[in-house]
This record gives structure tokens, sequence and C-alpha cells, in this order.
């Protein structure tokens, strides 16, 4: 069983700043590092981490330095895509030399498991909200689907095509999601999307496609659908995303709490 832990909005900010005014994000990265680190023997295999875009909150080289220095202290291989809040240029600055990140063009990107193959896309589109994978998008996602065959695909946007019922999330959501969901239920093999931006969990069965959305290590979009809600932010509990594949089960996945949790203890106890 081969398994990532996906990590999603991390939002970092300049140093001394909190993001909207509330939130510690470079602290909430901290103790999500510290529960990947400290938890890391109990999981079992896991091959890297995947941060679904929003790295940063604006964009700017220093947001990406600070991100990179924190995440030096993950014990695991890291990837990501851009999320709306990201910009490629200063990316590609930051990042460079790392072996996901493509030298030019949008970061779609492809890596290959023992048994499954993770497909990256790029959602970005700079100056907007919303999402869209467009025709560099699609064409990359076209040619992945083809080369992998019908091997199982896990493909992960910043943006999702499910809806979470939360009016100004979804009206910003993946907007030709419609045809990506028509290329992953043409694909041969058992195949899942993955998204962040709505910074809680949420899943749906779309078609033959499982959506599922995971949740950020810092503030969470307040679930509140009534039509007129502002959009706003709280301060939930953080968590993470542990997804495997095995060959008798296909995908699965768990949320693990960012934080110290009490226990273990064994279940004989009285």
């Amino acid at each position: 069983m081969t398994s990532i832990i996906v990590l999603s909005d991390t939002h970092i900010v300049p140093e001394g700043a909190l993001a909207y005014g509330h939130s510690d994000t470079a602290a909430a990265l901290m103790s999500a590092i510290t529960t990947i680190n400290t938890r890391l023997p109990e999981l079992g295999p896991v091959a890297g981490v995947l941060v679904t875009g929003d790295l940063t909150d604006h964009g700017t080289e220093d947001e990406y330095r600070r991100f990179a220095t924190i995440m030096q202290r993950l014990a695991l291989p890291w990837w990501a895509i851009p999320g709306n809040h990201d910009r490629r240029a200063p990316m590609r600055t930051v990042f460079a030399g790392t072996d996901w990140l493509p030298a030019s063009g949008e970061v779609n990107w492809q890596r290959s498991f023992e048994d499954w193959d993770l497909i990256a896309l790029d959602t970005l589109r700079e100056g907007a909200h919303h999402g869209e994978l467009g025709e560099e998008g699609h064409a990359f996602l076209d040619a992945a689907l083809t080369r992998i065959g019908s091997r199982p695909a896990l493909v992960a946007t910043h943006h999702p095509w499910m809806a979470s019922g939360i009016a100004a999330m979804d009206a910003d959501n993946l907007h030709d999601g419609a045809a990506v969901l028509r290329r992953l239920e043409a694909h041969p093999g058992p195949v899942r999307m993955i998204s962040g931006h709505v910074h809680r969990t949420a899943s749906a069965q779309i078609g033959a496609v499982p959506c599922q959305i995971v949740p950020a290590p810092c503030h969470a979009v307040h679930l509140d659908r009534r039509a007129d809600a502002e959009n706003c932010l709280t301060l939930e509990p953080g968590a993470l995303t542990l997804i495997s594949h095995a060959a008798d089960q296909g995908f699965t996945s768990m949320q693990i709490p960012v934080g110290h949790v009490p226990g273990p203890w064994p279940f004989g106890e009285v």
C-alpha cells in the first residue's frame, strides 16, 4: 500500500503577520509538520506530502521563502500545485531546482508510484479567484491519462468541481470542471479527484468519479449555506489527509488532526 499526505491552503504570510488579522498560518504549518513527523512510524510507508495550492496568501517571494524554510523541517519529500493566492513566477524563483516544478508554463506534473499515479494540475488564473484548467491543462491531463493506461489515478487540483453549498466558494470553483470530469470518467482504471480551496472536508460522487475536498491546517471557511452569507473564516481545528491505494480496495482517505491529542490507550484498560 502506497500513501501520500495531502496538505492544503497553508496561506503563509510575512513574518509577524496574521492571515486576515486572525490566523497564525505559520504556526499551523509548523504544527502540521510536527504532527506528520511524529505520526510517520504509525502510518506505514508514506511517499511524500502534496500541497494542493494557496501555499502563500499574496504570492510573494518572501512568503515562498518562509514557506520553504518551514517545510525544511518535514521528514518527507513534498510537491505542490498553485492555488488562486499563488503566483507562478515567484514560485519558480524560490523553488528552482525541485524535481516536480516544470521550468516554464503551467505547473502541471505527474508522479508514478508502485501501483498508481498522481496527476497534479494547475488551475490558477492569475488575477482571478476561480479556477480553470484551460487548453494547456486539458492537453496535459489527456496525455497523462494516455501514458498511464489503465493504472489507478489520483488527480489533484486546487479548485474543486464539486459544490460545497457555500455560495461564495462555489462561485469560484473550477469553471471548466465538467470537461475535467468527462476525461476522468473515460479513464479505464480507478480514478479519484482531490482538491483544496474550501479549507474543510467534503466528498461527493459526481458521475463515476469520487471527488474530495481536503481540509487546511490553519483556518476554515465558515460553513454557512445561507444565500446571503458573508464569506468568513473560523479557527476550527486543522487537519491533514492521508490517501492510500491498495489493489483490493482502491483509494481510501483518512483525516489526521493537527496537533497533539491525548492517547492512545488500549481498549482493554478499565
